[in-house]
């Protein structure tokens, strides 16, 4: 068995962390609106994202947070007197040498002439001064060693002054920074630009978490970079995306769908059942152990062994003991719970025109298309369940790649009769008595197929219609028709003319058409397929 001990947390960094499963509902939505997965890890990466337990601060926030403290140095600080410090060091060694010097030497040595070349020759920067006398040989004891502090000052000092020349104009505050808070800002501003660098780059391995805390004085934003840098090795990890590659697993795509139904039955009314509807009629099969007692009107399938237990037990009651053979009355008949289940064949039509890309309409298809397959692997293991995308041209979309899938920018016709042709061809090769296709799109047919030569028809005005796009669509919903195919239509919009045409197909396939809004699809298309699935066969 397992123990654990608990401590109060020491701080580091070392003992945070989120888990993987709080990524990947996060990663959900933008999945939702089409991105991929890589694409999807970028954007977190970059924009952050939210948790149940925690906001993660992204690149972009974290640069921007960078920036102000730049800022804030500009702003409160100016470097004109950074090095005056080091001038009046180096000036009073110079001073206390050139006594030393003509007091030993004399005035017209040559000595005190080579010191006085030395001292008085026109140099770049004050670095250089210092450098002409590295070599200098000092008569003054006290001056030797306080020059010898100052060139162990050397290599900042000509870090300073690249920085002064470099940025010092940036500086315009009115606080005069002295040397060694010159120094101090410094070393924050390289630090700082370092950091932001790195985040500019991606490359978060090279940023040290107690470092950016320290930056920015935030404690969030140290584990920010934690959670971003390891984000997809967690991810790997816990077995929800592939290493080698930004792609998800099984598991992870179960956990979308499982989140997706969340979603969708979160917002339906309260007294809505969670089973398809059923009737007395049809095919059933026996649950294992389940029974009850014979009522009128049952199917007589009978528990033998525990209708004769029943029999046995009811005659030792009787006070004479148990009879052999036994005599068996109705009250001792035991019959087996029935599981009446129906089976459906169900293709979900996608519209993937670049117009789903409005007002959220492609980010609710996709949860939808989630959601349902969810609800179909875990609740109705019988049925078959398909999706189909639709633009210009139609395909079946394989349902581990639909947390990926996204509309088709460069595909501005609807081809509604291609969907439907897809959907026939699937209803076939997986027959049922009870087959239906649900269609979610924003437009009017507007693409179509004669034989095999595709044909694009745009509408010829404002609130008209493509009207041989429409009759060739009208002539394959007569012939799903005949074949008993049930079609449910979800319009995202109330255009005049996709209302006109949906109007026109409900009264032919006698099936149901709603108008709703983005963040109400999931609630009508759930209803529809819980409340009002095709009865048992």
């Amino acid at each position: 068995m397992k123990t654990y001990r608990y401590g109060r947390w020491d701080g580091t960094l070392a003992e945070f962390s989120l888990a993987p499963e709080e990524v990947l509902d996060a990663m959900s939505r933008l999945l939702m609106e089409g991105l991929s997965v890589e694409q999807a890890l970028e954007w977190m990466k970059r924009f952050g994202f939210q948790t149940t337990s925690f906001r993660v601060m992204g690149t972009e926030e974290l640069r921007a947070e960078l920036d102000q403290e730049l800022e804030e140095l500009r702003t409160r600080y100016h470097l004109r007197d950074s090095t005056r410090e080091i001038r009046e060091r180096l000036d009073d060694i110079l001073r206390t040498e050139e006594r030393a010097v003509l007091e030993e030497h004399g005035l017209e040595s040559a000595r005190l002439n080579d010191f006085l070349t030395r001292k008085h020759e026109e140099r770049a920067s004050l670095s250089a001064e210092i450098e002409a006398f590295g070599n200098w040989p000092f008569e003054d004891e006290d001056a030797g060693h306080d020059f010898l502090r100052l060139l162990d000052e050397l290599d900042d000092l000509r870090k300073l002054e690249r920085f002064v020349e470099s940025h010092g104009a940036d500086f315009r505050g009115p606080e005069a920074a002295d040397y060694e808070t010159a120094q101090t800002v410094r070393k924050r501003f390289e630090q700082i630009s370092l950091t932001l660098r790195a985040l500019a780059e991606g490359n978060l391995g090279s940023i040290s978490p107690e470092q950016l805390e320290e930056l920015l004085g935030n404690p969030d934003a140290a584990r920010s970079l934690v959670l971003l840098r390891d984000m997809q090795k967690s991810l790997a990890d816990r077995g929800l995306l592939r290493d080698a590659r930004a792609e998800l697993t099984p598991r992870a795509i179960r956990r979308l769908g499982a989140q997706a139904l969340a979603d969708v039955f979160a917002s339906l009314p309260k007294d809505a059942r969670g089973d398809h509807s059923m009737d007395a009629r049809g095919g059933a099969t026996p649950k294992p152990d389940e029974t009850h007692a014979f009522r009128f009107g049952d199917p007589f399938d009978l528990d033998v062994v525990k209708t004769v237990f029943n029999g046995v037990l009811r005659s030792a009651r009787g006070g004479a003991g148990a009879k052999i053979p036994v005599e068996l009355e109705v009250e001792d008949f035991e019959v087996r719970e029935l599981d009446y289940a129906t089976r459906t064949t169900t293709v979900l039509l996608i519209d993937l025109s670049w117009s789903m890309s409005w007002e959220g309409r492609f980010g609710a298809a996709k949860r939808v298309a989630l959601a349902l397959d969810h609800m179909v692997r875990t609740r109705f293991p019988r049925d078959d369940f398909f999706v189909v995308g639709f633009s210009t041209r139609a395909k079946e979309l394989q349902l581990r790649s639909l947390p990926e899938v996204t509309w088709d920018a460069g595909e501005p016709f609807t081809n509604l009769q291609a969907g439907l042709l897809v959907a026939e061809r699937l209803i076939a090769k997986h027959p049922s008595k009870s087959p239906q296709i649900l269609v979610i799109t924003d437009g009017q047919p507007t693409a179509y197929y004669i034989g095999q030569q595709l044909h694009a028809e745009l509408p010829m005005g404002l609130g008209s219609v493509s009207a041989l796009a429409v009759g060739q669509t009208m002539k394959q919903v007569h012939r799903l028709t005949r074949l008993g195919v049930t079609i449910n239509t979800f319009m995202l919009d109330d255009a005049p003319e996709l209302v006109g045409f949906v109007e026109r197909m409900t009264e032919v396939n006698r099936g149901r058409a709603f108008f709703t809004r983005p963040s109400e699809l999931g609630s009508y298309v759930m209803l529809d397929f819980v409340s009002r699935r095709p009865g048992r066969r």
